[in-house]
C-alpha cells in the first residue's frame, strides 16, 4: 500500500482544487482522503500538481507505426514485426498519459491475439479487422465481405476470436486509395444485420461514417457509436439538424477523432477531402463543440498511428482541440476519462474513486485553467505501478 498526495484532483467528472491523498493497494484505489490526512504507508507528494484518471484513447490503430502511409504498409509486416509495432505503439501511448486504448482496426486479429494481460502495457479493447467491402476502406486488414451471409459470418468470427466490439465501415475513407469518404459502403439494411448479429452476442457496434448518408444509415441501424461523424456530402459539410436530433435522442456516442501533431501537415488525400468539402481542422473543432453543446455525447480518440500527423500519443491534442472549439476543459476531460470508460465498457476505469483501477495521471498545475498542461505528464501509474517515461 502507498499513497499519492496532490494539490488538486479531476476525478473523471469534476475538478477540485482542495487537494487529496489517493491511497493505492494491489493495483486499485483503496480510498481518496483529504489532503494532509496522516497515513502509516509511504506517501509521495506532487507539489502544485493535479491528479486525474489515466487517459483513454477510444480510437487507435496499434498495427500502424505512425509513419507515412502506415495503413497501406500493414500487410508488409511479418507477424513478429507486427508484435513489435503493436508494443511500440502502446509505449508511445503510455508516454502521453494514456492507460487504456480502444483499437478499431488491426490486421487479421493481430491485436486481439496479442493481448496477454501484461500489466506493463495499457489495457487494450479491440475490434479486430473492420468489416468493409471488397477494395473498400481498410480492405487490406482482412475484413472485406459482400452480402448479408458474409456479414453474419464476419460478426460470428469476431465473437469467436474474442473481439470486444465490432467495427463496420459505413463510408469510404480518405486514407485508402480508391475509396471516397463521401460515399456509402453499406446500406442501412446491411448495417442492421451487423448490429443485430453483434448485439445478440453481447458486442457493441461502432461505425466509421464520414458521409451524411452513412451517418443516417448507421443511426437507422442502431449502432452504439460513430467514428468521425463528419457530415460530409459531395458538395461540402451538411450539419443536418434532424440527424443531430437523432444522435441526441438515441444517445449514440460520437468520436470526432480530433488531434494532430502540432505543426504537422495532413497527407495529400486528407488535404483534398478538406478542400473538396470546404472545411478546416479549426472548423471541425467548432462543429463538434456545437454538437456537444446540443447534447451529443462525445468521446475523444486520436486515430493514432495512421500517419506522422496522427502519431500514437496525440490524445492530449484531441482533448485540446475540443477546448479550442468551445467545449469547457472539464467537459473535454470527461471525453477522455469517465465517458470514454463507459463507451469502452470498462466499469473500473475513468474515475478517481475507491474501488477503481489505479490508472492515474499527474500533471503540473490546473488543466481546467490551461488544458495544454496535458501535453506534459509529470507522472503516470498503471494499475498502481509507476511508469518510467
Amino acid at each position: 500500500m502507498f499513497a499519492i498526495e496532490v494539490d488538486a484532483v479531476f476525478d473523471g467528472e469534476r475538478y477540485s482544487g482542495d487537494g487529496a491523498v489517493v491511497i493505492v493497494d494491489d493495483g486499485r484505489i483503496a480510498g481518496v482522503e483529504p489532503r494532509g490526512t496522516a497515513l502509516s504507508c509511504e506517501v509521495t507528494r506532487f507539489e502544485g500538481c493535479t491528479l486525474l484518471p489515466g487517459l483513454i484513447d477510444t480510437h487507435v490503430h496499434l498495427c500502424c507505426d505512425s509513419g507515412p502511409g502506415a495503413l497501406d504498409r500493414i500487410p508488409n509486416f511479418s507477424d513478429a514485426e507486427l508484435v513489435t509495432v503493436i508494443e511500440n505503439s502502446l509505449k508511445a501511448q503510455l508516454a502521453s498519459g494514456v492507460t487504456t486504448v480502444r483499437d478499431l482496426g488491426d490486421r487479421s486479429f493481430a491485436v486481439v491475439d496479442w493481448r496477454s494481460g501484461d500489466s506493463s502495457f495499457p489495457t487494450v479493447v479491440a475490434s479486430g479487422p473492420p468489416i468493409t467491402i471488397p477494395q473498400g476502406h481498410c480492405w487490406n486488414m482482412g475484413g472485406a465481405v459482400r452480402g448479408a451471409d458474409e456479414l453474419r459470418r464476419a460478426v460470428a468470427e469476431r465473437a469467436e476470436r474474442g473481439a470486444d466490439l465490432v467495427k463496420v465501415m459505413a463510408s469510404g475513407g480518405a486514407n485508402t486509395p480508391g475509396t471516397d469518404p463521401a460515399v456509402v459502403q453499406f446500406s442501412a439494411e446491411e448495417i442492421l444485420v451487423v448490429v443485430d448479429e453483434s448485439h445478440a452476442r453481447g458486442l457493441p457496434v461502432t461505425a466509421h461514417a464520414h458521409s451524411l448518408e452513412s451517418i443516417k444509415n448507421s443511426l437507422s441501424a442502431g449502432v452504439d457509436s460513430i467514428e468521425h461523424c463528419s457530415f460530409i456530402t459531395t458538395n461540402g459539410v451538411d450539419l443536418d439538424e434532424s440527424v443531430v436530433a437523432d444522435l441526441i435522442t438515441s444517445r449514440t456516442t460520437v468520436c470526432p477523432t480530433l488531434g494532430i501533431v502540432p505543426g504537422a501537415h495532413p497527407p495529400p488525400a486528407v488535404l483534398e477531402m478538406l478542400r473538396r468539402t470546404g472545411t478546416t481542422y479549426e472548423a471541425r473543432t467548432h462543429l463538434f463543440a456545437g454538437l456537444h453543446e446540443s447534447g451529443v455525447r462525445l468521446v475523444s480518440g486520436s486515430d493514432g498511428g495512421i500517419n506522422p500527423g496522427k502519431a500514437h500519443g496525440i490524445l492530449p491534442e484531441a482533448v485540446i482541440g475540443l477546448v479550442q472549439g468551445g467545449v469547457s476543459p472539464e467537459a473535454a476531460l470527461t471525453t477522455a476519462t469517465s465517458t470514454a470508460a463507459t463507451t469502452c465498457g470498462l466499469t473500473t476505469k475513468g474515475r478517481v474513486l475507491a474501488g477503481f483501477d489505479a490508472d492515474l495521471l499527474i500533471i503540473q498545475s490546473n488543466p481546467t485553467a490551461d488544458i495544454t498542461r496535458l501535453r506534459s505528464p509529470q507522472a503516470l501509474y498503471l494499475q498502481g505501478n509507476r511508469v518510467d517515461f
